[in-house]
């Protein structure tokens, strides 16, 4: 199995309270790769065409059920044939325990035995859920990842223009910081995506001239958060005299990130204009748009409506 990708056992034994029922030397530091989750029916029967043994397994009733209507000595060879693939682990569900025959080859090829209270098709679908999360593609980007008005907005920009500095101001404003100088994105299973903090710095920011400051010491719970959909993307840049910067908004710009588009704006930043209130208005007009009201092109439509119109009337029929 891959030691440098993937996600460790140990750490979905503690998120979903897994007990362990055998548990070999480094048994914590397996990696689980795939996103699937298999009920080894047919492998209980022989049958391991196309056995993926990069999958956890999951036993539930229907599996012990078949299991205990057959000999222990089959039994025995059944575990042996199973084990031999040396798969990431083996869940029995529903509190069901193990038989003696499993336990002896899970000692003997060294594999996995966990247990759960849970029903099977419960810890199956949330197991599954929970991978297709943690293994999706992920990038990290440098930027500044905050939630305005429930809209999740990444500002990006050269170093020194103001990202961190809006990103609190935004925070006063009651608003909250997921993410700042670095974001960690991840295409979500159900489209979009998804962006936190890495561990290390979460909750921090940088200020020039204060330092790197706890926001949820000083400001509280409320305001921060450890993950957020990116709505949209503001790219922060200082002004530049004599360029040309959209004034309608009429025309929409995306920006691609994992095969994923998200709308992108520009922003210059100059003294004297009140970057927060900006974000906090783009955040807004954004949620419009995806509601389906788009101001720009409502002004356009006026505008034209009122050109037509003047014509008409200095030129009647």
């Amino acid at each position: 199995m891959a030691d440098c990708v993937g996600i460790k056992l140990g750490t979905i034994i503690d998120n979903f309270h897994l007990n362990v029922i055998y548990g070999p030397e480094g048994y914590r530091n397996r990696r689980i790769i795939t996103e699937d989750v298999n009920r080894p029916g047919l492998q209980l029967t022989g049958f391991f065409d196309y056995f993926d043994k990069d999958r956890m397994q999951l036993l539930g009733l229907v599996e012990i059920s078949y299991l205990k209507e057959i000999p222990a000595a089959k039994r025995a060879v059944v575990f042996d044939t199973l084990f031999s693939y040396r798969t990431p682990a083996v869940i029995f569900a529903r509190g069901l325990q193990p038989y003696p025959e499993c336990l002896e080859m899970a000692k003997k090829h060294q594999q996995v035995i966990l247990g759960t209270k849970e029903n099977t098709a419960d810890i199956m679908s949330t197991l599954i859920a929970y991978l297709r999360s943690a293994l999706s593609p992920t990038i990290t980007r440098s930027g500044v990842l905050v939630e305005v008005y429930g809209e999740g907005v990444m500002l990006a920009g050269e170093s020194g223009v103001g990202k961190s500095e809006t990103a609190i101001e935004l925070v006063k404003r009651g608003h909250r910081l997921i993410a700042d100088d670095a974001v960690e994105i991840r295409r979500s299973p159900i489209g979009g995506l998804v962006g936190t903090a890495p561990e290390l710095i979460r909750h921090y920011i940088e200020l020039r001239g204060i330092g790197v400051v706890d926001v949820r010491r000083l400001f509280g719970m409320s305001a921060v958060k450890f993950d957020s959909a990116i709505d949209m993307m503001i790219q922060l840049e200082s002004w530049k005299e004599g360029k040309l910067y959209d004034r309608l908004g009429a025309d929409d710009h995306f920006v691609s990130l994992l095969d994923v588009s998200i709308p992108t704006l520009t922003i210059p930043v100059k003294p004297g204009r009140n970057l927060a209130v900006i974000i906090e208005v783009a955040a807004m007009n954004n949620r419009n748009k995806k509601m389906g009201y788009n101001a720009a092109l409502e002004f356009s439509l006026q505008v034209d409506s009122h050109i037509d119109q003047k014509y008409l009337e200095m030129n009647p029929k």
